[in-house]
């Protein structure tokens, strides 16, 4: 090869390890990587066969990641589908020792290119193994070039090594040259630098997605009645993605999302109620209607017990002054008592609906029972505080607990805004503070329009709201059966709540069984019609 020739080989071989270098570092999917890596070496080097390994994360041992042969037609791990059913190799011996008798595993340890001419003949490592599979599969392992992966750090990642160099003209097995040893070692470098960038990225990215699990739960265990709220949503979530991406009808057969967005509607989902962890924890639990730091029910029952026995004291001082006092009277007004007694109780119990009577018969008794304080001064036997506590017509909130607990959005928005995202993270805020408006620019926090939210916000709606229709941990309810949820479902699409195109897949793909199979007690799962629903 003259000057020339040799000036156009090198620059050839330069710009094919810049296309390399690139191609590399676009590239994502780790056994692609690998792949890419042997393919490219066997390229530069004309090989017949060559092996990848990656030091195990305890660093003890060599895992096999590809494994390919041309002449024996073999191709295991990566992409292939066919696993590499070898062992790892050892890189220490039972005593600790570092193991220098396996070629691999010497380089490994060292650093250093090992380029044997013929194995048959090295003596310095051990090749009995190569030498039984040869025999096998009747073949001739003879040229090894076996070089480190070492990052940016100098770190050792793994090995690469490619057997029998082929010459090009003749077809003959010849052994690794300086120069090609020299171009598969940048070759190496490229590969292990990209290896170690995807590496601390996917690491990043499990770190990342920790974090938000576990802020997500904390939020749930802050609460023993929303516990696994956070954790429930975006498995619904991503059901309904996934049917909504592959359904052919409706609105939305033309909706897809790439990988990207996938993951972003994922974390977002993960993310949707993060505001409450500045939630009073006396709001969220608040499971009956007189709870504060504990249920002041327990304090009315003791005002009942006081009247029991002021009614008692009476009737007995009446009998001792000789004023005869009807028994009868003392009878019926403590069944009386204890009927008010009882009702209270039981109003004290969250529902779904308080009819109008019922609030008014809460003042009645509070007149009814009025006693003396310290000071001597005539009070009713409810606080005013009391009143309106126990006059809450559905659920356990009052409307200024109502307020607080609504506040969470803004506040999940006001938190997520402020966190510098990558671009593919970007959306995040507003799919997951969204799940609270309504079509109809009635919801909450921002009052926005149909037209206003993004597909993956309405989505994760559907999501929450079949979430706590069904959970059974909620303070005030039990879950409720299928049949029930999926019928308020409908409801909350009649009144522009969620969107009906939506709805129409969450129902005929059975998004909702798939979850309920999952999530909810046997004994909530019941039949329905769904066309009732639809």
């Amino acid at each position: 090869m003259d000057y020339k020739d040799r000036c156009r080989y090198l620059e050839e071989r330069i710009k094919q390890l810049n296309e390399i270098g690139i191609a590399l570092s676009k590239e994502n999917d780790f056994n692609k990587l690998f792949e890419m890596i042997i393919e490219e070496a066997r390229q530069i080097s004309n090989t017949d066969g060559g092996t990848l390994y990656m030091k195990s994360q305890d660093g003890k041992f060599l895992e096999f990641k590809i494994v390919n042969n041309i002449s024996l037609n073999l191709v295991f791990g990566g992409t292939s589908g066919t696993d590499i059913v070898w062992p790892p190799l050892r890189l220490y011996d039972d005593s600790g020792n570092p193991n220098h008798k396996n070629v691999s595993c010497y380089v490994a340890h060292t650093g250093k290119t090992s380029n044997i001419k013929d194995a048959y003949k090295e003596e310095g490592f051990d090749f009995s193994g190569a030498k039984a599979a040869d025999k096998n599969n009747n073949y001739h392992s003879k040229s090894f070039l076996t070089l480190p992966l070492k990052n940016h750090e100098d770190e050792i990642v793994g090995v690469m090594q490619l057997i029998n160099a082929i010459d090009r003209e003749t077809g003959n097995i010849i052994s690794f040259s300086k120069d090609m040893e020299k171009q598969v070692e940048s070759l190496a470098s490229q590969a292990a630098v990209a290896l170690t960038n995807k590496r601390l990225v996917a690491e990043l990215k499990n770190l990342f997605e920790a974090f938000i699990k576990l802020i997500a739960t904390a939020i749930d265990k802050k609460s023993e009645y929303t516990g696994g709220h956070c954790e429930r949503v975006p498995e619904i979530c991503m059901m309904l993605a996934n049917a909504v991406e592959k359904a052919n009808y409706g609105n939305y057969k033309d909706f897809k999302m790439t990988e990207d967005e996938r993951y972003e509607l994922f974390i977002a989902a993960w993310l949707h109620d993060c505001g409450k962890v500045a939630t009073p924890v006396h709001v969220v639990d608040k499971s009956t209607k007189l709870e504060t730091i504990f249920d002041r029910i327990e304090v009315i029952d003791t005002r009942f017990e006081v009247i029991k026995r002021d009614m008692e004291n009476k009737f007995w001082k009446d009998c001792s002054e000789g004023k005869d006092p009807s028994r009868k009277k003392l009878k019926d007004d403590l069944k009386q008592l204890y009927e008010d007694k009882e009702f209270i109780r039981l109003i004290n119990i969250g529902g779904e609906y308080m009819e109008k009577e019922k609030q008014e018969k809460i003042v009645e008794i509070s007149k009814k029972y009025q006693w003396e304080n310290d000071e001597g001064v005539l009070i009713d036997f409810f606080t005013e505080l009391e009143i309106r506590n126990l006059q809450i017509s559905k659920g356990t909130l009052l409307p200024e607990e109502r307020q607080i607990i609504n506040d969470h959005i803004s506040i999940t928005i006001d938190m997520l805004e402020q966190l510098p995202y990558p671009k593919k993270l970007r959306n995040v805020p507003e799919f997951a503070g969204g799940h609270h408006e309504t079509l109809d620019g009635k919801g909450y926090p921002k009052g926005l329009k149909a037209d206003q939210m993004s597909t993956q916000a309405k989505i994760m709606a559907i999501a929450d709201i079949f979430e706590a229709l069904t959970a059974n941990d909620r303070p005030y309810k039990d879950g409720k059966k299928l049949s029930k949820a999926m019928r308020i479902m409908g409801y909350f699409r009649d009144d522009c709540h969620i969107d009906e195109d939506l709805f129409e897949i969450f129902v005929k793909e059975k998004i909702y069984k798939k979850y309920a199979d999952q999530y909810v007690r046997a004994e909530q799962i019941d039949t329905f019609d769904e066309h009732d629903v639809l």
